[in-house]
């Protein structure tokens, strides 16, 4: 086949915008560097991808799977369920936590909480106030 026309591309798939975003997606696919199923005959890729849907030597299913994956802004995959694996020492150092606080090394009341929500004066943040008054 020395030309191709959009008749011929048509008969394989019916819908022109189908066509037309199916043979830019295998034409992007050759620029990127797939192998080819037809010989190239100094076609540039588009061509080249339109000889390959009117030839059925490219499989349509796989053409609009790979047209989805890269029109898709997330990724979808199911993440699975994996345990995490504890750092050299964290086993026992929640034991050692445990029996501290069982032991009432950490009482609550040793805990500050500042409820004040005022902002410092520049005087606190400076250290305090001046030393030659």
């Amino acid at each position: 086949m020395a030309r191709v026309t959009v008749e011929d591309c048509v008969e394989k798939i019916p819908n022109r915008f189908e066509l037309v975003m199916m043979a830019s997606q295998r034409a992007r696919k050759i620029g990127s560097g797939a192998p080819l199923t037809v010989e190239r005959d100094n076609d540039k890729n588009p061509v080249v991808a339109l000889r390959e849907i009117a030839g059925d030597t490219v499989e349509k299913a796989d053409l609009e799977e790979e047209l989805i994956r890269n029109h898709q802004r997330m990724v979808a995959y199911e993440e699975e369920e994996e345990e995490i694996d504890l750092m050299d020492g964290e086993r026992e150092w929640g034991t050692i936590a445990a029996q501290a606080q069982a032991e009432g090394m950490y009482a609550d009341e040793d805990i500050v909480d500042d409820d004040d929500d005022s902002e410092p004066s520049l005087e606190d943040m400076a250290g305090g106030a001046p030393s030659g008054e």
